[in-house]
């Protein structure tokens, strides 16, 4: 097989709209084979997120540790992975090995429903982070890792500057779909400095998924060899394209379209 290998440690939404099962969809939408670790499971459809329930660290571990040992994996994505144990645990499997890395520091649903409990976010920032090739905070998430309010793109850069730094991690990514008003800016801080990424919000309700399917996009084009930033741009032009798209699927917010 010549297409490269992807593989998403995530959390499993039922409805197929985010977690692992958009991450699966994007990743054969890309072009990439997709693998699955399952690291906690949710009961959510189109009206929300009702509850979830975290796997044991050492089934977790050992669902990465066997993909790992077996396929050539050249890009992995974290997404939601629950408690401090888990985290820790997936640091374990992936520590020491020669593959890109996409850390997706999902800490709620939509609802507020957390996927974060305890201490997982202090595990996340000394384990997870510093192997990450690109960390991929929206703005609600990174305002909470560095501690203070991110309201402008300024503000942004400072955020991204300090989490490369403070992390060790190739690249931070800071998704500015929080932003108020309709000029969304994405801010890119790498080795070259800083990027800006502009786009236009699109007023369509169905964006459930956008983070997980962004992050996903992003390691499927890091998997074919594709540079950061043009990687950031495609992602980027393909996930407007799934939203403007995005189906009225189900009697709340819907997923994305990931055939586009």
């Amino acid at each position: 097989m010549n297409r490269p290998v992807c593989l998403t440690i995530a959390g499993s939404d039922p409805s197929g709209g985010a977690g692992i099962q958009a991450d699966l969809k994007t990743f054969h939408r890309h072009g990439v084979y997709g693998a699955a670790v399952v690291s906690l499971v949710t009961v959510q459809n189109s009206l929300g997120t009702l509850s979830s329930e975290v796997l044991p660290a050492d089934l977790v571990e050992a669902q990465a540790r066997a993909v790992l040992d077996d396929l050539p994996v050249a890009c992995v994505k974290t997404g939601a992975l629950g408690c401090s144990a888990v985290i820790d645990a997936v640091a374990r499997a992936l520590s020491g090995r020669s593959l890109a890395l996409v850390v997706d520091p999902v800490m709620s649903a939509k609802n507020g429903t957390s996927f974060m409990v305890g201490s997982a976010l202090e595990t996340a920032m000394a384990r997870l982070f510093p192997l990450a090739t690109l960390l991929t905070p929206n703005l609600d998430e990174a305002s909470i890792i560095v501690g203070r309010s991110l309201v402008t793109v300024s503000d942004m850069q400072e955020a991204a500057l300090e989490m490369r730094e403070r992390f060790g991690c190739a690249a931070v990514l800071v998704k500015g779909g929080h932003l108020a008003g309709d000029d969304l800016v994405d801010v890119l801080c790498d080795d070259r400095g800083f990027a800006e990424f502009e786009a236009r919000r699109i007023r369509n309700p169905h964006t459930r998924g956008t983070g997980c399917t962004y992050s996903a996009t992003l390691a499927a084009h890091m998997a074919q060899g594709i540079g950061m930033r043009e990687a950031v741009t495609k992602s980027r032009a393909w996930l407007q394209k799934a939203i403007e798209s995005a189906p009225a699927l189900g009697h709340g917010r819907g997923g994305l379209d990931h055939f586009a």
